[in-house]
C-alpha cells in the first residue's frame, strides 16, 4: 500500500485519511497549526498515522491530497511536489476566499490554479463535490451494487489511473470528465455538485446521501452551465 500525505486535515481531510488507514495506507497529516494540534487524529487512526509539517507531508506521500481553503493555495509545498500525483479537493467561495479575479472571468478553473502553482506535479481533481460526512458512509468494496461514483479531471492519464486506484482502495469507483479545464462542470452551484444529496434535506442537518453511478452523474455534467450564463 501506499503513503498518502494530506495538506490539510479538516473535514474532508480527516474523512479521507480515515478511509485510507482502513483500507492499509500510511497517512502523514499536516495543517497550517502545526502538527501538535493534530495529536487526537492521529492517535484515533492509531499506528499508520502520523502528524509532520505540510513540507514533510509532501515530501512523504506517494499521492498526496491537498484540502485547504482555496485561498491558501499558493501555501502548498512546490518543490516537495515535483513529480507527484496531487489529488486537489478545492472549492472557489469568495465569501471565504476573496475575489481572484481569474476564476470570476472564468478564464480558469480552481485545479488550473493549483496546477499552475505546481508545474511539475500532476494535479487531478476529485472529492470537492461530496459532503464531508458522506465520504465514510457512501463507501462500498468493488462489486457492491451500491457503490458510487466520484467524478475526477485531470491533464495526465497516469496520474489520474493513479487516483482511480486510489478511490478504488477506499470503496470509490472514478468518471473520468476529462481535462483539468473540465473540472467546472462540478464545481460550486452546478447540478453536479450536489449530486450526492436527495434533493431536500434540512442545512442545520447532515443532508441524507444518495448512490451516485454514472447513469446519474453523466446527464448532470453535461447540464452544466458557466456562471455566466447561469
Amino acid at each position: 500500500m501506499s503513503t498518502i500525505g494530506l495538506i490539510g486535515s479538516g473535514n474532508i481531510g480527516g474523512a479521507i485519511a480515515r478511509l485510507a488507514v482502513r483500507a492499509g495506507h500510511q497517512v502523514v497529516l499536516s495543517n497550517s497549526r502545526g502538527p501538535e494540534t493534530l495529536a487526537d487524529l492521529v492517535a484515533e487512526l492509531g499506528p499508520n498515522a502520523r502528524a509532520a509539517t505540510p513540507k514533510e507531508a509532501a515530501a512523504a506521500g506517494d499521492l498526496v491530497v491537498v484540502t485547504i481553503p482555496l485561498h491558501a493555495y499558493k501555501t502548498v509545498p512546490v518543490e516537495e511536489l515535483r513529480g507527484k500525483v496531487v489529488l486537489d479537493t478545492n472549492n472557489y467561495y469568495p465569501e471565504r476566499d476573496g475575489h481572484i479575479p481569474e476564476l470570476d472571468d472564468e478564464s480558469t478553473t480552481v485545479s488550473e490554479l493549483l496546477q499552475a502553482h505546481l508545474p511539475e506535479s500532476f494535479v487531478v481533481k476529485g472529492f470537492n463535490n461530496i459532503y464531508q460526512g458522506h465520504v465514510t458512509e457512501l463507501n462500498r468494496p468493488a462489486g457492491d451494487p451500491e457503490r458510487s461514483v466520484l467524478a475526477i479531471a485531470g491533464d495526465d492519464a497516469d496520474a489520474k489511473q493513479a487516483v482511480t486506484d486510489f478511490l478504488d482502495s477506499l470503496g470509490y469507483g472514478a468518471y473520468d470528465v476529462g481535462p483539468l479545464a473540465e473540472g467546472w462542470r462540478y464545481q460550486r452551484d452546478t447540478p453536479a455538485y450536489g449530486v450526492f444529496f436527495t434533493e431536500k434535506f434540512a442545512f442545520d442537518a447532515v443532508p441524507p446521501a444518495r448512490q451516485v453511478t454514472p447513469e446519474i452523474i453523466e446527464p448532470l455534467l453535461k447540464a452544466a452551465k458557466r456562471y455566466r450564463d447561469m
